[in-house]
């Protein structure tokens, strides 16, 4: 018997597959797997953390909640980003969200519409497209430029290129700065640019700064919007907790933007979650206010696994990248391997070591694999091992 195939809508029928995902379960489960796909560390959630949700369950704060955030944790949001970014930042500009892939889904929606184009700096994380894709808009592709693949190369923006992809159908540019896959990290002078872009033409930004404390020049923090913005400038951003504070599994983060857009936001929570869990805003709080001697050692720990993969790989004398400047990924091609999704799923049979391909992260990635090194040093050591061997022989 057959079954009619039910009517969807092609927003939802388009929404891509993720190339990540596909890996992440040929590899799942299998004994003994460094698992180096997803961007996620082994850090546990610290103690002071889950300490502080547990008491607010127990507590019994398990009723509906505030659709912006509760009270509390828009303070301390609001004082967090104050210290950091050296500039008054109110509550008011601050709305909890599930996790960062939905201030993004937010973001998205209130810029963009069916046929609207979005404007991504590429190689790009695979979620920005979808997001777009779900909306009924379409993702335009601008590519990052590869000034050299030795160690002293960098990844730049094009900006001649992002500005000559405005067309009158563009309503958004997605900046991802410090970036994954690349590690591209915008200088000032470029985001100036993207700025200056995004003015002329009356274009909102949706700036994705979740990796902005992952950067290894010795600065607190990376080039932000928040440094060259005006107040009237339309610019979201994008934050979390997962990346900072090892709370990938919580689905907590925070999306900013100009208080007049306050009502908006809190009709799209209410209409998409309903607000985050309280008890969950709890233990936010406490990463917020207990929690930077443990970013700091994220960011050590980060550093020092960037050394590990960069020093090791490179040995090879068959794998090219540029050092990253941000965030915690490698991204690398290896000589002679142009399928890297073939790649990938050999390296899983053969190192039992888990890398996203590159197919996954958009046009001019596809030469390339996404390694992780956010981990301990002695998993960081022994991937690489095992990914030498496979690849000096091949």
């Amino acid at each position: 018997m057959t079954h009619a195939v039910p009517s969807v809508r092609p927003e939802a029928a388009d929404a891509p597959a993720s190339g990540i995902v596909e890996v992440f379960n040929y590899g799942r489960g299998r004994p003994g797997l460094i698992p180096l796909w997803t961007g996620e560390g082994d850090m546990p959630t610290p103690a002071f953390i889950a300490d502080a949700a547990s008491r607010a369950l127990a507590g019994g704060e398990t009723f509906y909640t505030w659709q912006r955030g509760i009270p509390d944790l828009r303070q301390a949001i609001s004082d967090y980003m104050t210290r950091l970014y050296d500039k008054p930042l109110g509550p008011d500009r601050f709305f909890a969200t599930i996790g960062g892939m939905h201030a993004i889904q937010i973001a998205v929606r209130i810029a963009c519409g069916t046929g609207d184009e979005v404007l991504i700096p590429s190689p790009a994380w695979p979620n920005f497209i979808g997001a777009a894709v779900a909306v009924g808009a379409k993702p335009v592709e601008v590519p990052l430029v590869l000034t050299s693949d030795a160690g002293n190369g960098r990844w730049t923006l094009d900006v001649d290129g992002l500005a000559a992809a405005v067309t009158p159908r563009t309503r958004a540019i997605m900046v991802n700065s410090p970036a994954n896959p690349t590690g591209w990290t915008a200088t000032r002078e470029e985001l100036v640019a993207i700025l200056d872009l995004a003015r002329k033409h009356g274009l909102w930004i949706i700036a994705d700064e979740i990796y902005g404390r992952f950067v290894f020049d010795g600065s607190a923090r990376a080039p932000s919007f928040h440094d060259v913005m005006e107040d009237e400038d339309r610019i979201f951003f994008v934050q979390t907790f997962s990346k900072n504070w090892a709370m990938t599994g919580w689905r907590v983060g925070w999306l900013e933007c100009h208080p007049s857009l306050g009502d908006t936001v809190e009709n799209l929570i209410q209409y998409s979650s309903s607000g985050v869990a309280a008890f969950l805003q709890r233990g936010a709080i406490a990463a917020l206010e207990q929690g930077e001697s443990f970013v700091q050692g994220q960011i050590a720990r980060a550093k020092r696994g960037r050394e590990i993969v960069c020093e090791g790989l490179a040995a090879t004398g068959r794998v090219r990248f540029p050092v990253p400047e941000g965030a915690f990924y490698l991204f690398f091609s290896v000589d002679g391997e142009d399928d890297t999704r073939a790649l990938a799923m050999r390296l899983i049979d053969e190192a039992n070591v888990g890398l996203a391909p590159g197919t996954a992260f958009g046009h001019g990635a596809e030469r390339y694999l996404r390694l992780c090194f956010q981990r301990r040093a002695e998993d960081l050591q022994e991937a690489v091992r095992r990914l030498a061997g496979v690849l000096t022989r091949s």
